[in-house]
Order: structure tokens, then C-alpha cells, then sequence
């Protein structure tokens, strides 16, 4: 963090060319210093600043930032932690935006590897092209013991420092028909409903599709359009959308960095908007074959809009590309002028066809659950009493209820929220998942007390010469039957194999000649045993 107040600071360059480390003093350039600041929520904006040197260094250490903001794309720093003064490298993935100023969230490649004091202020470098696309901040980890790091990519920098603008590289974002005008914020035109819609969007509700129509003659709406794609973008985002006390209505203000890439394709053809989609994914040089391949071939993913799918030179092989791009995961906000036939195909291949599909990924899984996941654990429940284990019979009845309602909604226009119920899916398995290892592994319990049984119960009839005792033997015969009833009471078996055991080690029988039994270490979801001596079933030649 740089102190505006300081006169000078000193700024070290690791990695010049003759291995040295020059120091030369600095200064804040100006009023170029945007301190940390944090609102009510504890939501941090700013800590960023712009220096200027007191001499200057070889043009070939220089390095320009570049707009290049795609989710799950792997990066790499170089900082200073307390531990290593002479520097290490840092690996991390981006994923995604967080908090309202622009700031995005990194996911270090392992534990090790969160950015730490001594990191801050470091570039964030591309792996894939070694382009700089941001700057460190702090790194974290939360109360549950998850680690995170952020940075301040390049369109957040340059927002909180106009002057760095002459030192960024990368087209802008958001082309420029599709800002907001001076017209819009006069004329306050708001469609609040459409806004409402769009900044859920833009926030990520879990459509992965979004398409609308926008008329040229629909004033209101076009500038409700303008206004989101302005607010979402981290260049754009004015100072007053960013504070929580905004004035904006109630879920009308969506998330920065809600979107990728904004472009308008009037007048454009497919195969000029699939290069602009390649250059912000960071796919480039352009020898290396057609834009169209390289999206197809990438695994980088983005939220893009696109706004007059209609209006381009080609809609037939846009929306070809559009699907490339939704079959690799990313969202797609389209925006059509007119509901024609683009239109109807836009919406038949990238929202019913898919959302169809996935619904009926989700049948099949749901049945899956309520069918042999289910029964697997139906047998394994007639094996083993579920004693000390959470009961999902409410789970699993939840599922069934979903599944119910999907079959119902088969062929409406509008169903049910497969996000919602995808969601419940995962739950529900995970949660049936945990139940029947649960139940193995007191399977496998209730199988070692009966081999323990078993074991003790010859070495009681060789030590006793077959001497009868209806005491000891009525413990027998207990654990013996606790033991081969289903379902099983393992704890309760587990107590009557430890009291027959117990007799059986009495002081009257010679335990001078036995060994201690061999019992596999129970894990920490298995009842233990108590403490025990005399021979071990399998040595010495006795039958197990």
C-alpha cells in the first residue's frame, strides 16, 4: 500500500537485465491514489496508485496492462513474501468478479500458493498469452479455512486512474452504441421490470441463455438496455453505482464485471464478431487458423452480449457461432430488433433445445437417485440398523417430488427451475452417497465382531476343554444372534461381543499363553472397541 503522504518511495526492479536489483525513488504521480476504502459491508474499493520515477529505466522492461477479463483463466505473479525476499511465483485461476467495485476473486493452484504480505501491488500476468491483466491486492482465508486471492484487473485500474489509460492495450469492452448517452440520464428513461431482468442476468441467476427484444422505436427500453451494459461494465461503472446507498431502484444495478464483451452486430459479419470474442478471450495471433476454431478449440469461457443478432451482415452464421460458444459454457445475453425468424431459430436451438436436454439429464439423474441409489441404499439398510446416522427419507422424498413435477411440466412452454432442482440433485446424491458408506462401513464392523466372535469363542472351548458354562454361554448365544439379526445392531452387538470377550479373558483361564487378538483400526465414523487380550484367531495355525 502506498502512503499519498510519503514524499518518496523507493520502487526495486527484480529481473533487470544485468541480474541486479535497481532501486529508484518515486512519487505519487500527482493526485494519482486511489487508497483502500471499505463501505458498511466491509466491501473494499480502490487501493491503487499511480508512480512516477525519478529517472527512468530501459524501454525493455517495460510492460503495458491489457483488458482481458475472462473467467477460468489461468495467471501467475511474482511478489515478495516475508519468507522469500528475493521473490516466488504465485499460480491462480480466475473466477470471476466480486464485490462492487470491480475487483475479481483468484483461486490459488494450492494451498501454498495465497498471495501473502509482501505480494500487493504485483502484476497479475495471462499464462496462456503473458499478457499483465491486472494487479494483486491481498490474499485471505475465510473461517472455514477457504483460501482466496483478488486483484484489480486492468478496466478496474484504469477506472480509479484515467492516467493510466495511455499504458492499456486491448480494445474496450463495451462498443460504443451501446453506452449510455447523456439523452438517457436526462430524459431518466427506465424500463424497471427489464432492468430488474437484466441486471439478474448479469449477476449470474443461472441462465446460461438470455434473449430479448429491443425495438429502435422503443426509447425507454434501449436505454434501460445502454444503462446495464454501462453499469456492468468495470471501465464504465460510474463512482455513484458502485456505493450501496445508490439511488438506482431496488435489483436494477447488475454486478461489475457482469459481462465480458458488449458488441453491437449491426453491420457486422459473423466472422468479425468471432475476432472480437478470440481477442478478448486472449486467442490470438490470427494465423493460427479462423477465429470461429480457435473459440471452438479454447477452454475459456466469457458472458457476452450481443445486441441486433438480427442486424448483421450474416444472422444464419452468427448464431452458428453463438452456439459454439453456448456448447463451451459461455452465457450469451442476446438482443434482437425484431421477433423474426433469427429470432424463433435463436430461440429454439440456443434456449429449448438445450434447456430440453438438460432437463432431460436431470430426469434421468433423478431417477437414477430414486431408483438404484435408492435401492442400494434400501439393502444396505436391511443389513445394518442406521444407528448414530442422519435419516434422509426426506431427501429422498424431495427428490421424488421433483421428478414428479418434471415428468408433469413435460412439453410446457415454461417448467419447473432446473437450476433449483439441479441443485436438489446434487444434494440428495451427495447426501445418499455419504448414508451408504456410512452403512458399509458398519457392514464391515458388524463382519470383524462376528470373525472376533468367532475367534474368541474356539479359544474359549479349547481352554475350557469343553467345560459348559450357561453364564458365559448365554453371552455367546446373545452376541451370536445381535450379530446375524437384520438389521443389524452393531453398537449393541459390538456390547455383547465385548462381554463375552470379557469372560473369556477372565483371571481364571491362563492368559500367560495367548496373544493379543488382531483388530483392524476402526476409522473415526466406526465404534471403537475396548480394551482386550488372548490369542489372535488366525496365529498359531487356529482357525479364524
Amino acid at each position: 500500500m502506498v502512503d499519498r503522504a510519503a514524499a518518496r518511495v523507493t520502487a526495486e526492479f527484480v529481473g533487470a537485465a544485468d541480474h541486479s536489483v535497481p532501486a529508484v525513488a518515486a512519487r505519487v504521480d500527482g493526485n494519482a491514489c486511489v487508497p483502500e476504502t471499505r463501505d458498511a459491508d466491509g466491501d473494499p474499493s480502490g487501493d491503487v496508485a499511480l508512480l512516477r520515477l525519478a529517472r527512468p529505466r530501459p524501454v525493455e522492461e517495460a510492460v503495458r496492462l491489457h483488458r482481458l477479463s475472462a473467467p477460468g483463466r489461468a495467471v501467475r505473479m511474482y511478489g515478495f513474501p516475508y519468507d522469500h525476499n528475493g521473490g516466488i511465483w504465485f499460480r491462480a485461476t480466475v473466477v470471476g468478479g466480486c464485490g462492487r467495485d470491480g475487483q475479481v476473486q483468484l483461486s490459488p493452484t494450492s494451498p501454498g500458493e495465497l498471495a501473502s504480505p509482501g505480494c500487493s501491488g504485483a502484476g497479475v500476468a495471462d499464462s496462456a498469452t503473458g499478457e499483465v491483466i491486472g494487479m494483486v491486492l491481498t490474499g485471505q482465508r475465510d473461517q472455514h479455512g477457504n483460501r482466496f486471492s483478488f486483484m484489480s484487473p486492468a478496466e478496474t485500474i484504469v477506472r480509479h486512474l484515467p492516467q493510466v489509460e495511455p499504458f492499456l492495450e486491448g480494445p474496450t469492452a463495451v462498443d460504443d452504441r451501446l453506452r449510455s448517452t447523456e439523452d438517457d440520464a436526462a430524459q431518466a428513461l427506465l424500463d424497471e421490470p427489464f432492468a430488474q431482468r437484466l441486471a439478474a442476468w448479469l449477476r449470474d441467476d443461472g441462465q446460461q441463455v438470455k434473449i430479448s427484444v429491443v425495438r429502435h422505436g422503443d426509447a425507454a427500453r434501449g436505454a434501460t438496455l445502454r444503462r446495464a451494459i454501462t453499469l456492468a461494465d468495470r471501465e464504465l461503472r460510474t463512482a455513484a453505482s458502485v456505493g450501496r446507498a445508490s439511488l438506482d431502484p431496488p435489483g436494477t444495478v447488475p454486478s461489475a464485471g457482469g459481462h465480458d464483451l458488449a458488441v453491437h452486430a449491426g453491420g457486422l459479419s459473423a466472422a468479425e464478431i468471432a475476432e472480437r470474442i478470440a481477442e478478448r478471450m486472449g486467442l490470438w495471433p490470427r494465423h493460427e487458423g479462423p477465429a470461429l476454431d480457435r473459440i471452438r478449440t479454447a477452454e475459456v469461457t466469457l458472458n457476452l452480449v450481443v445486441v441486433g443478432v438480427d442486424e448483421a451482415l450474416d444472422p444464419p452464421a452468427l448464431l452458428d457461432l453463438l452456439e459454439v460458444l453456448r456448447a463451451g459454457g459461455s452465457r450469451l445475453l442476446l438482443v434482437f430488433r425484431e421477433p423474426d425468424s433469427s429470432y424463433h431459430r435463436a430461440r429454439r436451438e440456443l434456449l429449448v433445445r438445450p434447456a430440453r436436454e438438460r432437463r432431460d439429464r436431470l430426469v434421468a439423474r433423478l431417477r437414477e437417485i430414486t431408483g438404484p441409489l435408492a435401492g442400494a441404499l434400501s439393502e444396505r439398510r436391511a443389513a445394518v440398523a442406521p444407528t448414530g446416522v442422519r435419516a434422509v427419507d426426506s431427501d429422498l422424498v424431495a427428490a421424488h417430488a421433483a421428478l414428479a413435477d418434471l415428468l408433469r411440466a413435460e412439453g410446457r412452454d415454461r417448467g419447473p427451475d432446473l437450476a433449483r432442482y439441479e441443485r436438489l440433485a446434487d444434494h440428495v446424491a451427495a447426501r445418499l452417497s455419504r448414508h451408504i458408506a456410512r452403512l458399509d462401513r458398519l457392514s464391515d464392523r458388524r463382519d470383524e465382531l462376528r470373525g472376533r466372535l468367532r475367534g474368541y469363542h474356539v479359544l474359549r472351548q479349547r481352554s475350557t476343554q469343553g467345560e459348559e458354562d450357561p453364564a458365559v454361554d448365554a453371552l455367546y448365544l446373545r452376541a451370536h444372534d445381535l450379530l446375524h439379526t437384520r438389521p443389524c445392531d452393531v453398537p449393541a452387538a459390538e456390547a455383547a461381543v465385548d462381554a463375552y470377550v470379557h469372560h473369556v479373558d477372565a483371571p481364571h483361564i491362563d492368559t500367560s499363553r495367548v496373544d493379543t487378538p488382531y483388530v483392524d483400526t476402526p476409522d473415526a465414523d466406526t465404534p471403537r472397541i475396548g480394551p482386550h487380550h488372548g490369542r489372535r484367531p488366525d496365529q498359531d495355525g487356529d482357525p479364524a
